[in-house]
Formats: structure tokens, C-alpha cells, sequence
């Protein structure tokens, strides 16, 4: 079976890769994939797979029936939504869409489920149960799109015994993968504050109450909530990535707008973490004389990849691949909608070598095409082995 794996990842190599290629070229923003999507019916009716379209609007679902379909479901998900970034690569298939680029690798994501589905449709005849294919939009924003296709039933007719996710891994070059067992992502929250003062001329600090100041004072304060609030054992980030204050050299403005992002891997301590920013802040800001309005949006939960379930694609992974190119991986502050399906059901969520030096979300971000050889060979090798 590896070999035909192998032998038909080969053979349908190129055609992924203009696929890929496609897709990258014509990337679209969290809930606007609608050419993605048909794109992606159109293949799967071309090679007469069956599949159900329209949910959250975009989202698909292909079936891979083999041999005595009922005994054993196995879900393979991958997302299609593209980021808010201006390509900066010159390539003959760079972004034709203004300011949208797939810099999170859901173009190489997508192409290799679809590999996976075109391999495992040839050797239907080969092995017993479902293979459910998941196409899931928008898992760049909240509430992502994974947690509405739950609620719209894409874990239920048929229900799966464990759902396979994986995601591109720039640091870890092509032909290797590399998994983790239990926690592995955080769950991920975000912090909005605005801060209202009074604002005048810079000149006469005295006759104003300045949230420019203030703000300055709120965030060095909230760095208590990891650095003081924290226990030691549960890993946790506060970050603030945007300050608006919009003044001038000689301008006090009278509101500073700011935005964070808030990430820990226990739901007790995350809730608590939410009051102490929410205390702090606003106990800052009145020390300081004026007011902040807190706004925590609740994001993804943590990732949390089931031990059992994990550990047979490990040894799947490690045939396939062989042991060298099979990783352990550590712990990582970033989150994943994925993180949804696996509080329902056995999740296994891994990384693809892909040997990229810009790194995730960047204008220049590029992948080796060689790991889609991987990327949809494992992928169904792993169904068939599970």
C-alpha cells in the first residue's frame, strides 16, 4: 500500500501542483472564498467525487466511499481562506487579488486533501469505511469557520471516529512532518481597549487628561497579568500589537484605541486572566484620570491532539516516511480553529515540512512544492491505516 501511495502521489503530482498554484493566485478573505469553493467543486465533479457544498456558505464536504462504507469514518480537514497581506514574491502564480495573499499556506492545505482524495478514490477498492473530507472557510478570524460548520452538523451523517488535520511548518524542511501528543495550541483571545480622556494642546499637559499617557501606563501594568498573575506550570501570552493615538507632535487626542491578543492552555486560569485585565486596566486608567472600556472577544479554545489517536499516526507517519523524518514538536502559543473539532471528537493536528525561511504571514512566504508530494501521500496513507 505505500508504495501504490507513493507511486500515485508521483503520478498526480503536477496536476496538485497547478492546483496549488490556482489556488495561490486567487487567494480570498475569511467568508469570502466563493471562487475557492467553486473551484473546488468543480475538481471534485470532475472526478466524480460526491460531495455536499454550502456550509457557512463556502464550506464543503467530499465522501471517499470504499469497501463496506459504514464500518469505520475517518475526517481529514483542511482550510481555505486566505490572509489580509500584500504579496511581495514575483512569481508567474503570485496573487492576482490586491492586498489578499495565502501566507498561512491554506492554498497547500487544500491542494493536499484534495491529492488525498484523488489517491484514495483510485484504491477505493482497497480498503473498508468513509473518508470524510472537510473544506472549512474562514478559520483566520473568529469565530472561525470550524465552529460553525460543527454547528451546522459537519461532524454528524456520518460521524466520525477521529478527525486529521495539518498545517504547513516553514521551519521544518519538505518530506518531514512532525506531531505532538495532548496539548499542543493555545486557545487564543482577543483584547480590545479604548481609552477616553480629554485632549487638547501637548503644550499644556495640565489642562487635559491625557490617555496617550495613560495608555502607556495601562500596558506596562497588564504585563503583570503573565508576569506576576500567572502560575509558573500554565504557559500564557499577552501581547498588544496595535496603539492608535491619533494626535500629533503637538496634539493630545482625546480617545487611544488599542488591540491584543490574549493565549494560555487552562480555561480556569483564562477566565481569571480575563478579570485581572479588565481590573487592571480600568483601575489604571481612573488612577490616571480617565477612562478605559475593556472588550474581550472569546476566541478558539486550546488545541489538544488525543494521545491514542496520535501516536498510531506517529507510527503510520514513521512507515510511511520513515522514523528520520517523523519530529516531536513542542509547545506553541499560537491557536488553530481546528482546536474546535478536537474538544468533540480524537483529533490528531500535525505539521508539514514545507523548508521556508520567511516564515508564516509574511509578504514573502513560499513553500517548497515538494511537500505536497507528502502532504497528500501521508494524508491518505494515514485514513487507510486508522
Amino acid at each position: 500500500m505505500i508504495e501504490k501511495i507513493k507511486q500515485l502521489s508521483e503520478q498526480y503530482f503536477q496536476e496538485i501542483v497547478e492546483i496549488r498554484r490556482h489556488l495561490h493566485q486567487h487567494p480570498e478573505l475569511s467568508f469570502q472564498e466563493f471562487e475557492t469553493s467553486k473551484f473546488i467543486q468543480q475538481t471534485l465533479t470532475d472526478w466524480g467525487i460526491e460531495f455536499k457544498s454550502g456550509y457557512v456558505n463556502t464550506g464543503i464536504v467530499a465522501l471517499v466511499k470504499g469497501k463496506n462504507p459504514e464500518k469505520k469514518i475517518i475526517a481529514l480537514r483542511a482550510d481555505i481562506d486566505a490572509l489580509p497581506i500584500q504579496e511581495e514574491n514575483n512569481l508567474p502564480f503570485s496573487s492576482q487579488n490586491k492586498g489578499v495573499m495565502h501566507a498561512c499556506g491554506h492554498d497547500v492545505h487544500t491542494a493536499s486533501l484534495l491529492g488525498a482524495i484523488k489517491i484514495l478514490n483510485e484504491l477505493k477498492n482497497e480498503f473498508e469505511g468513509t473518508i470524510k473530507c472537510i473544506f472549512q472557510p474562514a478559520e483566520e478570524v473568529l469565530p472561525g469557520g470550524a465552529s460553525l460548520m460543527i454547528k451546522e452538523g459537519v461532524l454528524e451523517n456520518p460521524k466520525p471516529m477521529h478527525i486529521v488535520g495539518q498545517h504547513v511548518y516553514p521551519e521544518l524542511e519538505a518530506g518531514k512532518v512532525g506531531f505532538k501528543k495532548g496539548q499542543y495550541m493555545a486557545s487564543t483571545d482577543e483584547i480590545y481597549l479604548t481609552i477616553k480622556g480629554k485632549g487638547g494642546h501637548a503644550a499644556l499637559p495640565f489642562k487635559l487628561k491625557d490617555p496617550v499617557l495613560a495608555t502607556a501606563q495601562i500596558l506596562v501594568a497588564l504585563q503583570q497579568v503573565v508576569s506576576r498573575c500567572a502560575k509558573p506550570n500554565i504557559p500564557s501570552v499577552l501581547s498588544f500589537g496595535k496603539v492608535i493615538a491619533n494626535g500629533a507632535t503637538n496634539i493630545i487626542p482625546n480617545e487611544v484605541y488599542v488591540e491584543g491578543t490574549f493565549r494560555t492552555f487552562d480555561e480556569t486560569w483564562r477566565k481569571q486572566a480575563h478579570n485581572h485585565i479588565r481590573e487592571i486596566a480600568e483601575n489604571t486608567a481612573k488612577a490616571m484620570g480617565v477612562v478605559c472600556d475593556v472588550n474581550i472577544e472569546v476566541g478558539y479554545p486550546f488545541l489538544v491532539n488525543d494521545d491514542e489517536t496520535t501516536e498510531r499516526f506517529i507510527v503510520a507517519a514513521k512507515e510511511f516516511l520513515g522514523a528520520d523524518n517523523v519530529v516531536d514538536l513542542e509547545l506553541r502559543m499560537t491557536a488553530e480553529d481546528f482546536a474546535y473539532y478536537s474538544q468533540i471528537i480524537p483529533a490528531c493536528f500535525y505539521r508539514l515540512g514545507t523548508s521556508d525561511s520567511t516564515g508564516l504571514h509574511t509578504p514573502t512566504f513560499m513553500v517548497d512544492e515538494e511537500a505536497l508530494k507528502t502532504g497528500m501521500g501521508l494524508m491518505a496513507y494515514i485514513s487507510l491505516k486508522n
